[in-house]
């Protein structure tokens, strides 16, 4: 399939969706708001981490989750296992792991000094005879349901959760399974806190078309081009939470002598090749000598934009209705020469840059529709992802009942 055929056809494959606007108030209520913490944010699986962040026993890292006013110490035990726990200690609610992130045998409270192994266990209590009937089995860190999909660590902080990761996963996770997320390491992290919604901030990265305007400074040549100049995607799939977009490039895209030299050298986003051998079905799966990468939306809050030699993660958390923190992280081999050294810090400030221009209109739109000027988006073809994560969201949030 070329990216430029068809005409409004993504609203025929996908009927349900219906065609017509979008509201706005969603992105403007407290309240939706804060059915949104109750109703999503505590109830869902949320990625927080991956697993390479703790590779040896007692490894931990603490997630500060403001949306939900939660703190989780997320630790590898003796047996390899990731666990994840509250992180306040049972005796008088103390944080027991200050720092974000270390090494320990034992986490002890700063507090009284109550310990707690790496499963969690209370193992120590000083001045324990002093206690009336102290149970200690009854008085370990509470438990949070973690688990792991391709190195990727979710969490979900309701206590008994309504599927398990997998079949939260489903047949979006199926499709990429396979693809060398092991053989990456974190080389660049962002993040930055914006006055917008988390939806509208999600919004923007949902589609394509945007990167002929917003992007004509930076990468937007490498995406548009004479057949396809509004960047129509090759593919779009959705599945009943998550949803995928297939980006092309410009195949007479012609790079700039430094462009040149960084993409000759491997990771570079404004890249072109042929991954077929190596990829999973589930990345490009129209197989297109056009494709560029796959961005990847995992509900809630969660992007994966895959590429043939790299990838990078967006996670947009709610900090209020009208705040958002965004953060970014990319994935790249090690590189194996000065070369490949090169091309990665160039990928790094070129991302930097697209990345910038991005954000640049977030808040100005948040400012917008908080006039009350309009009441509804307007969606097109092409921002089908859009209208598909504001109605997954709609549904929890509407008719939890009914889900």
């Amino acid at each position: 399939m070329s990216a430029s055929t068809g005409i409004r056809q993504w609203a025929l494959k996908y009927p349900d969706l219906g065609t017509g606007p979008v509201p706005v108030e969603p992105c403007l209520s407290s309240d939706y708001y804060e059915n949104e913490r109750e109703r999503i944010f505590r109830r869902v699986w949320l990625n927080v981490a991956r697993e390479d962040e703790i590779p040896a026993a007692g490894d931990y890292i603490v997630c500060n989750i403001e949306v939900i006013g939660s703190s989780i110490l997320i630790v590898r035990g003796r047996d390899g296992r990731i666990r994840a726990f509250h992180n306040v200690c049972s005796h008088r609610g103390n944080k027991v792991a200050t720092d974000s992130r270390g090494q320990c045998r034992t986490f002890v409270c700063g507090f009284h000094g109550w310990a707690y192994d790496l499963e969690g266990a209370l193992s120590h209590v000083p001045d324990e005879e002093n206690f009336f009937g102290l149970d200690r089995a009854a008085c370990g860190l509470k438990p949070v349901a973690a688990g792991t999909w391709e190195g990727f660590v979710f969490i979900n902080l309701n206590p008994e959760p309504e599927q398990p990761l997998d079949a939260f996963i489903g047949e979006w996770g199926e499709a990429l399974e396979g693809y060398p997320f092991d053989a990456m390491a974190l080389r660049h992290h962002y993040r930055a806190e914006i006055k917008v919604n988390w939806k509208v901030a999600m919004d923007a990265f949902q589609e394509a078309w945007h990167a002929r305007f917003v992007h004509k400074r930076s990468g937007g040549a490498a995406y548009a081009s004479r057949e396809n100049p509004y960047i129509h995607a090759l593919e779009f799939k959705l599945f009943p939470l998550h949803r995928m977009m297939s980006v092309p490039g410009n195949p007479e895209f012609t790079p700039t002598p430094l462009q040149g030299v960084a993409h000759r050298f491997g990771s570079s986003y404004i890249k072109m090749e042929e991954y077929e051998t190596r990829l999973p079905k589930g990345v490009n799966p129209q197989r297109s000598p056009l494709w560029m990468f796959d961005s990847n939306y995992v509900f809630p809050n969660f992007s994966l934009f895959v590429f043939g030699d790299m990838f990078f993660t967006y996670h947009f958390w709610p900090l209020a209705v009208d705040r958002t923190l965004w953060e970014t992280k990319t994935y790249y081999p090690e590189p194996g020469n000065a070369g490949e050294l090169f091309s990665q810090e160039y990928a790094k400030c070129a991302l930097r840059d697209t990345w910038l221009e991005d954000l640049s209109t977030l808040e100005n739109i948040q400012a917008a529709i908080s006039s009350g000027t309009i009441d509804h988006f307007i969606l097109q073809d092409q921002e089908i992802l859009v209208r598909h994560s504001h109605k997954v969201i709609a549904d929890h949030v509407e008719q939890p009942a009914a889900r």
